[in-house]
């Protein structure tokens, strides 16, 4: 019984693999071809290839030793000075072992490493550059401080579109021997966003039961919501309804086991495709991403989305 994890089994091995990314893929093949590669820092969202495309430079520099070449660090976990004071610098300080080319140091999600840890990042990768080079990968760039992003060539991760994702499922669903239509191709790249990782671990739980992949094995495991749910609740709102929209409102987070978070999104959505005034939807919309970031703060959910619908039914 084959137990590996999918993230893993179908995570490519080399630079032809890679799906999406072109540009990013060419002219870090360039580099890593010269062996002369300079600290690099990957910008993106989830699941968009970045600690692979790392993992690629590394086994490309280093073949069949770049284990011993290889130090990944998942900086949410290791996130303080102390990191980059140990474990870095004693890895960083010695030569790369039988290679002619400098160690990898992979630093996962950077962004999340305090403003000290950053300082002494900088003068480790000024110090060491003879030795080692770093690889930063993070979600959001602007977290990053302006002396590290100088020191490096970003680039920067788009998430992928839906004919790489359609690509991906089809190798996959080839080596798994899954069956997938359309259909299904569709619903799996609304759900997944072009995030890779999410998409892997969907098709992995899926496929536990059946290797016939159906649209109500995927809508069970996401708890999707219906669009029609949240266009209810919406009307009903719209229509100064505000009990028996509130009341639907909470069914339906129970029935799927949803978040405010997930709820906020879908009605920031739907909310588009409502045929009332512009200005009306404008300002829904701007009121969502207030109720985002109250819940994203650690708000309540029930009480921040019953504020929204009120607001809703107001308008």
């Amino acid at each position: 019984m084959d137990s590996q994890i999918w993230t893993e089994k179908h995570r490519p091995a080399n630079f032809e693999e890679v799906k999406g990314q072109k540009e990013i893929v060419k002219r870090i093949k360039a580099l890593v071809e010269t062996k002369n590669i300079p600290h690099m820092l990957f910008a993106g969202s989830p699941g968009t290839g970045k600690t692979t495309l790392a993992l690629i430079v590394a086994k490309q520099l280093h073949k069949n030793n770049w284990r011993n070449n290889f130090l990944e660090l998942n900086s949410s976990n290791d996130r303080g000075i102390d990191t980059i004071r140990n474990q870095v610098k004693d890895f960083a300080k010695t030569m790369a072992i039988e290679a002619d080319a400098p160690k990898i140091i992979l630093l996962d999600e950077a962004d999340a490493l305090t403003k000290e840890a950053q300082q002494a990042l900088r003068r480790t990768m000024e110090t060491y550059s003879n030795s080692c080079r770093f690889i930063l990968s993070c979600n959001l760039v602007n977290k990053i401080l302006d002396p590290i992003k100088s020191r490096c060539a970003i680039f920067k991760f788009k998430q992928l579109d839906k004919e790489d994702i359609e690509l991906i499922i089809k190798e996959i669903s080839k080596k798994e021997g899954l069956k997938i239509d359309d259909e299904i191709i569709t619903l799996l790249y609304e759900n997944c966003g072009g995030d890779v990782r999410q998409l892997q671990n969907i098709l992995q739980s899926c496929s536990a039961t059946s290797k016939n992949i159906t649209k109500e094995e995927i809508k069970e495991f996401l708890m999707s919501i219906e669009s029609k749910d949240i266009e209810e609740i919406l009307n009903l709102a719209l229509t100064k309804s505000f009990i028996e929209s509130r009341k639907k409102l909470l069914d339906t987070m129970l029935n799927h086991g949803l978040s405010g978070l997930d709820i906020v999104k879908e009605i920031q959505r739907e909310i588009l495709k409502l045929e009332i005034d512009d200005n009306k939807k404008l300002s829904i919309i701007e009121r969502c991403g207030e109720i985002e970031f109250r819940l994203v703060e650690g708000s309540d959910d029930f009480i921040q989305l019953e504020a929204l619908l009120a607001f809703i039914a107001k308008k």
